[in-house]
């Protein structure tokens, strides 16, 4: 067993497919590297997209590639390119379309690092962040939560009905890994929608399952525009109001010392609480 920094702090991002997982992990590690803070992120998505920003657009082999190409004798750096601010960046890919489960990239990923070094304390990791596929807390994507390789767990989320639910769902797979792994809820990142009340219904389903909405980050084209230049907004206009944004997701995250339990909501405390915002009304 490799010795590791018992400073860096192992962090995973969850959220429902399509909700802004990557862009808001990307542009949150940019402004916690712009901060000084030593971070890597591991990809944990067969679409292997969780750090082309950091990258500026680099297509990064992935683990499982370049385990299928050079065989089990790979370097620490075959696998871990620098990218902004001196980001590690790695990607654990799939398999082959059609063959095997996409988790099992995920597992060989962590291993792999772990047998390379990559978080001895010659390292010097404040962050390790993992972005996580979709919802799915099952399988090889539940790995992060379930064999404690992650401490702390954000969830990305809107005030849509799918978002909250699987924000929910989430939590359920927390709070049933919380004893075995140790992982904690350190709260709901709400990437806007523009949904009515959104703010509002976010703070209040956090409250409902005894965390806290860390921060709510407001939609803007500067995060598209950034995107077509493959770059985080800090990278591509720092001066930008939604970097901003991001400083202070960053800011709060480091700061953040309320890791919880969650208590999930049953279904119909989730649609009375939609209902209460005005989400079902005509």
């Amino acid at each position: 067993m490799t010795a590791t920094a018992t400073t860096t702090r192992k962090v995973a991002i969850y959220g429902k497919g399509g909700i802004g997982k990557s862009t808001t992990t990307q542009n949150t590690v940019a402004a916690l590297a712009e901060m000084g803070k030593k971070v890597m992120v591991v990809g944990c998505d067969p679409k292997a997209d969780s750090t082309r920003l950091l990258l500026g657009g680099l297509a990064q082999k992935t683990v499982l590639d370049t385990l299928r190409e050079e065989g089990e004798d790979v370097e620490l750096e075959d696998i871990r390119k620098l990218g902004y601010g001196n980001t590690y960046c790695v990607e654990s890919g799939g398999p082959e379309p059609g063959v095997g489960c996409a988790g099992r990239g995920i597992i060989t990923s962590i291993n792999m690092l772990e047998q390379l070094g990559a978080y001895d304390e010659s390292e010097a990791l404040d962050y390790a962040f993992y972005d996580v596929l979709g919802d799915v807390v099952c399988g090889g994507f539940a790995m992060p939560i379930r064999d404690g390789k992650a401490q702390e767990i954000y969830i990305v989320c809107s005030g849509e009905m799918m978002a909250m639910y699987a924000a929910n769902n989430i939590c359920k797979g927390i709070m049933k890994f919380a004893e075995s792994g140790g992982v904690r809820l350190g709260g709901l990142i709400c990437n806007s929608r523009k949904v009515d009340n959104e703010k509002e219904m976010i703070e209040q389903l956090a409250k409902q399952l005894g965390t806290q909405m860390i921060h709510f980050v407001p939609r803007d084209n500067d995060v598209q525009r950034a995107e077509i230049n493959r770059k985080t907004v800090i990278d591509w206009n720092p001066q930008a109001p939604q970097a901003d944004e991001y400083r202070t997701l960053a800011k709060n995250i480091d700061q953040n010392d309320m890791f919880v339990v969650p208590k999930p909501l049953k279904i119909d405390e989730l649609e009375k609480l939609l209902m209460d915002f005005g989400l079902f009304d005509q």
